[in-house]
C-alpha cells in the first residue's frame, strides 16, 4: 500500500512541474451566414400520393428539401403567367 501511495504521489508532484506536451484546441467562431429574412406563412394542401412521391423523389436528386422545391415551383408558375404582384 505504501508502494502505491509513494507512485500516487510523485504521479502529482510530476503533473503539477510538467507542462502538457499536446497543444491546447482553439476555437475560431464560425461566420454567421445573412440569409434574407423574410416572413413566413404557412401553406397546407391535399395533393395526389403519387405527385409527392415524384416531388421527393426530384427533391432528393436535386439535393433541396420539399419546402424550397415548392417555393421554386409556385414563383415559376406565377411567373409564366406574367403574373405581377402590384
Amino acid at each position: 500500500m505504501t508502494d502505491y501511495k509513494g507512485k500516487l504521489g510523485s504521479l502529482a508532484d510530476k503533473l503539477k512541474k510538467e507542462t502538457p506536451a499536446t497543444p491546447i484546441q482553439t476555437v475560431h467562431p464560425v461566420k454567421a451566414v445573412t440569409k434574407e429574412t423574410e416572413k413566413k406563412s404557412r401553406f397546407n394542401n391535399w395533393i395526389p400520393w403519387s405527385l409527392k412521391k415524384l416531388l421527393k423523389a426530384y427533391a432528393a436528386e436535386a439535393d433541396i428539401t420539399l419546402k424550397e422545391l415548392n417555393i421554386q415551383a409556385l414563383r415559376e408558375y406565377l411567373k409564366n403567367r406574367n403574373f405581377k404582384n402590384q
